[in-house]
């Protein structure tokens, strides 16, 4: 009995020890995972830096950059872990695509092509398109766009149809926010000051592009600067020469009452035309004889065929 009771009590001992140490295996394996993950973090490498104020532009040589050590768990794609090719580069200088501020890691994407050549291809998200527009100083907004501003593209041209004539026309909305990579060759987002420019470089996908290839063959193309924080969508409306004028029309309105078969044949006039605010008078109703009086005492009916007469029955000396 007592043997019996020696062995369960060994064998629980054994098991609760063997417990024991896998316990403590696994929080010193953990604890050596950290570790070596600290060191890796800690681990530096070198990566080619701006040791100047860089505006875009500006050329890359050995006095404004430099090697600096920099983590190797959280190196940037694209950064540069030599100065060779991008220093002195014998292709020709290699230029800042965008300002780079000191201490800012080299991207190859924030810089020229190896041939020296301003890339904005580079700049391009995936999926994303460059496209031209031909602009002047109205269409432009006056010169006051510039590279970083976000706008919406708009198309004016002729009217379709068989009742509209070569004069008619109609302005559409054709893409918005879309942001403006270039004016004319200047793609710097810190050029501000006004430029009457030829053309904009606006960043589109591909049906975009295909839109705005379109609206330049079919009509002319103008630019709305709007707020680069604003996220609404605009009214998307089509608007023709019948909605100039004093302003106070409703186009949508109009558009619905054309477009609804049950209000296709009511007169014109139909829905006010008034401005909002302005005073409303109705029309003067047409006037009615009045009734005559009814009399206050005795009467009497007489029908003669289906005309009713009433006479008032006087008494005698009254």
């Amino acid at each position: 009995m007592f043997v019996g009771r020696n062995k369960i009590v060994v064998g629980v001992a054994l098991v609760i020890g063997l417990l024991v140490v896998f316990l403590a295996n696994s929080f010193f394996r953990g604890v050596e995972q950290r570790e070596q993950r600290k060191s890796e973090q800690l681990q530096l490498v070198q990566v080619l830096v701006a040791s100047q104020p860089l505006e875009f532009g500006a050329v890359l040589t050995a006095q404004n950059t430099k090697l600096v050590g920099w983590p190797a768990g959280s190196l940037p794609e694209g950064a540069f872990r030599t100065s060779i090719g991008v220093v002195n580069n014998p292709k020709g200088p290699r230029v800042a695509l965008r300002p780079l501020v000191v201490g800012e890691p080299i991207l190859a994407s924030n810089i020229s092509g190896a041939d020296g050549r301003a890339s904005i291809s580079a700049l391009l998200p995936d999926g994303m398109r460059a496209v031209a527009v031909g602009i002047d100083a109205v269409s432009g907004v006056g010169g006051m766009v510039s590279p970083g501003d976000v706008v919406d593209v708009l198309v004016t041209r002729e009217m379709g149809g068989q009742d509209a004539n070569d004069k008619d026309q109609m302005t559409d909305i054709v893409l918005e926010k879309i942001r403006v990579i270039a004016i004319d060759q200047v793609a710097d987002n810190k050029a501000t000051d006004p430029k009457v420019a030829k053309t904009a470089t606006l960043e589109v996908d591909a049906v975009g592009a295909q839109k705005i290839a379109l609206a330049q063959e079919v009509g002319t193309v103008s630019l709305a600067l709007r707020n680069v924080t604003s996220v609404e969508d605009g009214a998307n409306m089509t608007v023709t020469q019948q909605d100039l004028g004093s302003g106070w029309r409703s186009a949508p309105s109009r558009r619905a009452q054309n477009a609804s078969p049950g209000l296709a044949g009511l007169p014109p006039g139909f829905f006010s035309e008034a401005p909002m605010g302005a005073p409303r008078y109705a029309a003067p109703r047409p006037s009615t004889p009045a009734a005559p009086p009814r009399p206050a005492g005795p009467t009497v009916e007489i029908v003669r065929g289906t005309a009713p007469t009433t006479y008032e029955v006087k008494r005698h000396g009254s």
